[in-house]
């Protein structure tokens, strides 16, 4: 008989659910399953510096030249664990579950099958949004800071991973004037940066913006300007709607450097319960799809069926537990992820608007 509540059963059915789709994770930081999903605990972090080089003329006598690797930056972390959990009671069971018809004739036994999938749903969920708000901050401030929940919740173990050496971030740019301000030079901004970008051979094709930023592109007198004039092709205004919250406001040609406009204003509520931008306003990120990778750490768990250690790979595992004696069931799902660059400084920031 299948045992719907073993860790291998609830495995198959996490890789069923399709998680909720998140914009800078998927674009910016995807997932290769065959060298992205370790077997260990810890994972590799290596990224290396753009090359530009060019290949050597060689007399056809010598045969070749040996052209040097380039050396590339590697580090062993372990990812933060992230470990949301749900609770079922004989009083969950016992009443109407959320979307159940009032006089619903669903057993407590099929009730729970329901309850399951909703709660492993909502925990994928909840784990998504954690990964989404790492890449937004990943990308935002060249690294991430983790705070890590202990027995005294108001005292967190904080732990942070930066992509550069130093103090400052060099991944930065703050424009001589404000986005939103009178003689504001966007395009010459955004060449700026796409030449930085350029000149360590790492492309630039994508323009992430707040809704603030988003409306003073659109706002500012040149580029209305410059759209305007039919004789100069520097782009053009097609607002189209993407997926999880993406509007493409624009395509712009900075002096031969051209970036699609991608407004995003999604939020999330944060550990201080607040709503926030995964895009913060006034921020802009110049970069390109695919300028980084989510790796995924192995988890690790005791099972109740033999109380032994049992190690898991995959970007989600579950784990469910029963007390026999307070009549609880637990259901824990456990991701381990981090961000991480493909090319040092593979995107850089831009304090668009400083309020």
């Amino acid at each position: 008989m299948l045992n719907i509540y073993d860790t291998h059963t609830l495995l198959m059915a996490v890789q069923q659910i399709l998680p909720a789709p998140t914009f800078l994770r998927d674009r910016y930081f995807p997932t290769n399953d065959a060298t992205d999903i370790f077997s260990t605990t810890d994972v590799l972090i290596e990224y290396r510096n753009g090359s530009k080089k060019l290949a050597p003329f060689v007399s056809p006598r010598k045969g070749g030249v040996t052209v040097l690797r380039e050396g590339s930056h590697m580090d062993r972390y372990t990812p933060p664990t992230i470990a949301p959990k749900r609770t079922m009671t004989v009083d969950d069971l016992n009443q109407r579950g959320f979307g159940e018809a009032l006089l619903s004739q669903l057993t407590p036994a099929e009730r729970q099958a329901a309850l399951m999938l909703m709660d492993f749903d909502e925990l994928t969920g909840f784990i998504v949004r954690r990964e989404e708000a790492m890449a937004a901050e990943t990308l935002l401030t060249n690294g991430c800071v983790m705070k890590h929940i202990v027995d005294d919740d108001a005292k967190p173990i904080v732990k942070q991973i930066q992509f550069y050496e130093g103090a400052d971030n060099p991944a930065q740019y703050t424009p001589t004037v404000d986005w939103n301000e009178s003689g504001a030079d966007i395009l010459g901004d955004i060449y700026a940066v796409c030449e930085i970008l350029a000149a360590k051979g790492l492309p630039s094709s994508d323009l992430i913006v707040s809704s603030d930023v988003g409306a003073a592109i659109l706002a500012n007198e040149t580029i209305q300007k410059l759209l305007d004039n039919r004789n100069i092709n520097i782009g053009g205004v097609d607002p189209q709607a993407l997926p999880s919250g993406v509007t493409k406001l624009a395509r712009l040609n900075a002096n031969g450097h051209v970036v699609d406009v991608l407004m995003y204003s999604a939020s999330y509520t944060g550990d201080d319960d607040k709503d926030h931008k995964f895009i913060p306003n006034g921020k802009a990120i110049i970069t390109a799809p695919a300028c980084g990778r989510t790796l995924y750490g192995a988890v690790s768990q005791v099972e109740q069926s033999d109380g032994a250690f049992h190690t898991y790979t995959g970007r989600r595992v579950p784990k469910y537990y029963s007390d026999a004696r307070g009549n609880v069931r637990t259901l824990t799902l456990t991701s381990q992820p981090i961000m991480v660059p493909n090319h040092k400084d593979s995107w850089i920031t831009i304090n668009a608007i400083n309020a």
